[in-house]
């Protein structure tokens, strides 16, 4: 089989045609976002057809996420600046020629969304941390006028919000000094929150919804149990009971009926995704759906009455196909396709594959092969994911296509510490940055080259956060394995990067970087962090090196990259770095992604040998 064309960059990396799409709660109206003057906006269209208008008027970054309200008369969401991630809250009426509307105009602050209740159409719930910037307070907010009251004030611990159906706030997730949990309720919003459940760190204890009446809760729990279950939670006392468990991998979570407020089921993500139904006619649902296309089905939108469901697939070659289904009829049709001009049978198709460590831990991998190609000693890229308490998972990936199609076997490794495999798998990451969580990278570029699937002298490593730390690990603590190596606003220094970080992450990082990385303040722990440190092992870097940054990232601030290229310089070593004065943690322009893989693509054909534009 000849090799596929190349594929051109922006097809993979520039907007989509359409994504995204959700039905007004009455069901008459149907949105999604689509480019507008090359920038995505929501579009908007009756649901039986006719014109589409632009409702957003976004010129900068795009829309990127968004709702509609409970009076099906208003768009919202958040957009930040430059990437600075201090989110506002915006809002746009759609009967209104699109006047967009700040609803939290209030500089370096914050703002999150905490539920879009639908007993109070005229309202929503969101966090600001206006009062400190440390701490984030809840608010109701009037859509009409943008009036704040405050209706939940954080003491100090409270790292999340939780309403009731009838928009009450009602229940807090907090953490404790040692990192542990503990899960707050009061009966009604005036009363005083209350220590209802304590959880360790390692078992969860997330509480996704009320139960219908209020009184108890639905929450993530490993306690007694190494893979997290749905509970009912009762605060009375604390006790739970067990609703649904996955015997291979964590609770991803619940679907709750928004009309009736009932458990419908329990999603969970092994090699692809699983649904444990609970109730008949959903079951019955969910079976026709699978029957609509081979990826995984979404629910991304539904009418106030669920008669009609969005659906969007995740498939590894035909990204979001999405779908509105009728639930009287079984009656269904295709809205769009995300990327049209993307030929599934020119993408290659991504393989679970599971590597066991060194120590015995099994690494669920996805392993992505060129087209056209005995898969025999090719050059190969190991994508790291960032995080590192996240995963890789089964579908599209832009980064795992584009290299597939440029000639490289592709790798993606979810090493310890990523979530969804049980907490014994979780936690077994605990101080082990550049330690047995790189090893277990090292085990799959091994395995790799032991099944005869790529050449040991042209194996890459990419990554971005901590996949772009991961690589630099790879640079400086195994240089002799990697003859490439793509750091995208990778931390170059754990201690640098701890205190640097945003101050509304402050409250969070006793049970997330002080338990997992360590405290810089703690001067035992701080000579761990320095040893674990690539800046500090510069001068045993010899692989080709190339750096992305975006100049505004609260997270990873540039100051991470600039470290280690001016070191490496200082000691006349070449390193490629490429900085975006608009981007954050990610870039989002669709000119600076391109720009970015442009450069990426360039660097690895250089280094190993795989195919590339002009």
């Amino acid at each position: 089989m000849p090799s596929p064309p190349l594929i051109p960059l922006r097809h993979f990396f520039d907007n989509p045609e359409r994504a995204l799409a959700r039905l007004s709660p009455d069901g008459r109206r149907i949105s999604w976002l689509a480019p507008r003057d090359g920038v995505l906006n929501v579009w908007v269209s009756d649901v039986a057809g006719g014109e589409a208008v632009p409702v957003t008027d976004d010129r900068d970054r795009g829309v990127r996420s968004y709702g509609w309200t409970r009076d099906s008369r208003r768009i919202i969401h958040l957009q930040d600046t430059g990437g600075d991630e201090n989110h506002h809250l915006l809002c746009v009426d759609v009967d209104d020629g699109g006047r967009t509307r700040d609803l939290t105009p209030f500089p370096g602050v914050r703002a999150g969304l905490v539920a879009v209740p639908r007993a109070t159409p005229r309202h929503v719930l969101v966090t600001l941390n206006l009062r400190d910037r440390t701490l984030f307070d809840a608010y109701r907010l009037t859509l009409a006028t943008g009036r704040l009251e405050l209706v939940g004030r954080n003491p100090g611990n409270i790292i999340g919000w939780l309403a009731d159906r009838e928009g009450r706030l009602r229940a807090a997730r907090a953490q404790t000094p040692a990192g542990d949990y503990q899960l707050l309720v009061r009966d009604h919003e005036d009363a005083e929150l209350r220590v209802v459940a304590e959880y360790a760190n390692e078992d969860g204890g997330h509480a996704f919804a009320f139960t219908p009446d209020g009184a108890r809760l639905w929450v993530a729990s490993a306690r007694g149990s190494d893979l997290l279950r749905l509970v009912e939670l009762d605060p009375a006392d604390g006790s739970e009971r067990e609703i649904d468990a996955d015997d291979e991998v964590d609770l991803a979570a619940p679907l709750v009926s928004d009309r009736t407020g009932e458990l419908l089921g329990a999603a969970y993500v092994r090699d692809r995704v699983v649904l444990h139904a609970f109730d008949e006619r959903f079951a019955r649902d969910w079976e026709a759906i699978r029957r609509l296309h081979p990826g995984d089905p979404h629910i991304t939108g539904q009418d106030a009455d669920e008669t009609m469901f969005v659906v969007s697939f995740d498939d590894d070659r035909d990204p979001g196909a999405a779908y509105l289904y009728d639930r009287a009829t079984g009656a269904s049709r295709l809205l769009h396709r995300s990327r049209p001009w993307l030929d599934p049978e020119t993408l290659a198709p991504m393989r679970p594959v599971t590597i066991t460590s060194r120590d015995g831990l099994p690494l669920r991998s996805y392993l992505t092969l060129p087209l056209g190609a005995e898969p025999r000693d090719l050059p190969a890229v190991l994508v790291v994911h960032g995080g590192p308490w996240a995963r890789d998972t089964w579908g599209y990936d832009p980064q795992a296509q584009m290299l597939a199609n440029r000639g490289y076997a592709v790798l993606q490794v979810n090493y310890r510490g990523s979530t969804g495999f049980g907490k014994r798998f979780m936690h077994a990451a605990e101080r082990e940055f550049a330690g047995r969580m790189h090893d277990d990278l090292i085990d799959a570029v091994e395995w790799l080259v032991g099944e005869g699937i790529a050449d040991r002298r042209r194996v890459g490593i990419y990554g971005g956060s901590y996949g772009g730390y991961a690589a630099l690990v790879g640079a400086t603590f195994t240089p002799d394995v990697f003859a490439a190596v793509v750091s995208m606003v990778g931390p170059s220094s754990l201690v640098t990067l701890v205190r640097s970080f945003p101050p509304y992450w402050r409250p969070l990082l006793a049970s997330t970087w002080f338990r997992y990385v360590g405290d810089p303040d703690d001067p035992e722990q701080l000579a761990d962090l320095e040893a674990r440190s690539p800046l500090n092992r510069v001068d045993r870097i010899t692989a080709p090196l190339l750096v992305i940054q975006g100049a505004n990232d609260p997270r990873v601030t540039k100051a991470e990259s600039d470290q280690i290229v001016e070191a490496l310089r200082a000691r006349g070593v070449a390193v490629e770095y490429l900085v975006k004065d608009d981007e954050g943690h990610g870039f989002v322009k669709p000119e600076n992604r391109m720009d970015a893989f442009r450069a990426i693509e360039r660097f690895l054909a250089r280094h190993l040998g795989g195919r590339a534009e002009g």
